[in-house]
């Protein structure tokens, strides 16, 4: 008799993944991208969503204006109106770049603290805060020029969409300057280095919802 042939004895890992490597264990962010949040990925938290809601609503607010400014034109034989003052538009052109660095200075700040660099997390904050700060003065200079000219909410439909435009914008960035002073206080006294950075993340998309904004209205009302 021919002695058969008996194949060896599995391990027990075989036996368990059937000889196949088993896969590795995913990964949730633990190393490698130092600008990444350690830890699974969460859902929104409920101040963020609500921001969100409330960035949803005055996308199609200031849509609503935008639109309407434009049906208000179409309907005018020449715009700006004879006589009206001229918009200042390179001022306000790199008045814009002030703001839409303030987006950059922000991001900074961002990755400052997923490093854990509380002191470049706190310069970056006050650099943004600084910007915008600067670019509502800068702003408001020019609007109480603008009046001294003749240019008012009461002045005609340009007086009246130049004003409600621009300034509630005016006023969206005062809001977000002001949260983000808050913010900046806070972080400096050390509130946020428990991990706890929904308030932060927050602020910067509010922030940077009213620096894109901004682009949008300068082209419609001061180029088009």
């Amino acid at each position: 008799m021919t002695p058969t042939l008996q194949a060896p004895p599995r391990l027990p890992s075989e036996r368990r993944t059937n000889g196949r490597i088993p896969p590795a264990p995913p990964d949730f962010g633990g190393g490698g991208d130092g600008d990444r949040e350690p830890g699974p990925r969460r859902g929104l938290d409920n101040l963020r969503l609500a921001v969100l809601v409330f960035m949803g609503a005055e996308t199609m607010f200031f849509g609503a204006m935008i639109s309407a400014l434009f049906v208000l034109r179409l309907g005018m034989a020449a715009w700006p109106p004879p006589l009206e003052p001229r918009l200042p538009i390179a001022v306000t052109g790199v008045n814009t770049l002030v703001l839409i660095a303030s987006s950059f200075t922000l991001t900074a700040a961002s990755r400052a603290r997923r490093r854990h660099d509380h002191g470049g997390h706190v310069r970056w904050l006050c650099a943004t805060a600084a910007l915008g700060g600067l670019f509502l003065l800068v702003q408001g200079y020019e609007w109480i020029r603008l009046i001294g000219y003749g240019l008012s909410l009461g002045s005609g439909i340009y007086g009246t969409t130049f004003f409600a435009l621009i300034g509630l914008h005016g006023v969206h960035v005062l809001a977000a300057l002001v949260w983000l002073l808050i913010t900046t206080a806070l972080v400096a006294g050390g509130r946020f280095r428990e991990g706890r950075v929904a308030p932060l993340q927050a602020c910067a998309m509010f922030w940077h919802f009213v620096v894109g904004v901004w682009p949008v209205l300068y082209v419609t009302v001061y180029l088009v």
